[in-house]
């Protein structure tokens, strides 16, 4: 993990017994928080990190107020809980003018699935969301085997940072909603998965012949524009 020149904190999310902490905290120092929401797990890690004890937060990372709890700009790093680490990316995305960059161990298909193109049949609602606001970089793959007990699943390593987009040019409460349509019925054409919410004057059009997972972010944000555009007709 490179910290850029303004990016001061680093948080883990989830250390359990601080095996990764302790590796954390010879790097990053007092730049380090930590948010774990077992309360064991926080005793442990005052036991045996006291240093760290200033910024330890005992929370549930998906209900915090990021820029509230920790402010200005931060790093998240950590081996993220496979069950919620979905939730854990919406949660990034809600917060990310403070999240400049991410750095976690997740299952190999999130991973797959956030870093793929547009024409994976992997692509979908996760992949379009993060990467309208990041760059992401799939790093390796981690064999079942180097864990004890060896789980039923393969593991990866998975590198989001902050690209230079500010804002959307679009409605981007919108944009969401059509991208979550559109890939809530992939097998459909946009123009059958979206036709509640296209105008007659663009229903016709060649773009709505595709489906969602072979479009990325910028036709996503054109579709947006033109239903955006016509709502906005309608209601003058």
């Amino acid at each position: 993990m490179q910290l850029q020149a303004d990016q001061t904190k680093v948080l883990e999310i989830g250390a359990g017994t601080g095996v990764l902490t302790g590796f954390l905290l010879d790097r990053f120092g007092n730049q380090l928080h930590v948010v774990e929401v077992d309360e064991e797990s926080i005793e442990y890690l005052k036991l045996h990190f006291p240093s760290l004890v200033p910024r330890l937060h005992q929370a549930d990372f998906l209900k915090i107020k990021l820029d509230e709890m920790i402010p200005g700009h931060l790093a998240i790093i950590g081996n993220f809980p496979y069950n919620i680490s979905s939730q854990i990316f919406f949660h990034v995305l809600s917060h990310r003018n403070q999240v400049r960059e991410v750095v976690c161990m997740i299952q190999k298909e999130v991973a797959e699935r956030i870093a793929a193109p547009p024409g994976s049949k992997t692509y979908g609602i996760l992949s379009v969301l993060l990467q309208a606001w990041y760059d992401i970089e799939y790093g390796f793959t981690v064999n079942e085997q180097v864990f004890f007990p060896p789980p039923k699943v393969k593991s990866a390593v998975i590198r989001l940072q902050r690209n230079q987009i500010l804002s959307l040019d679009c409605d981007e409460k919108l944009f969401h909603q059509v991208v979550k349509k559109a890939f809530n019925q992939r097998r459909k054409t946009l123009r059958n998965g979206l036709r509640d919410m296209l105008h007659p004057q663009i229903i016709g059009l060649e773009i709505f012949n595709e489906r969602a997972e072979q479009l990325g972010v910028n036709s996503f944000v054109e579709i947006t524009k033109m239903i955006s555009l016509h709502r906005q007709k309608a209601i003058e």
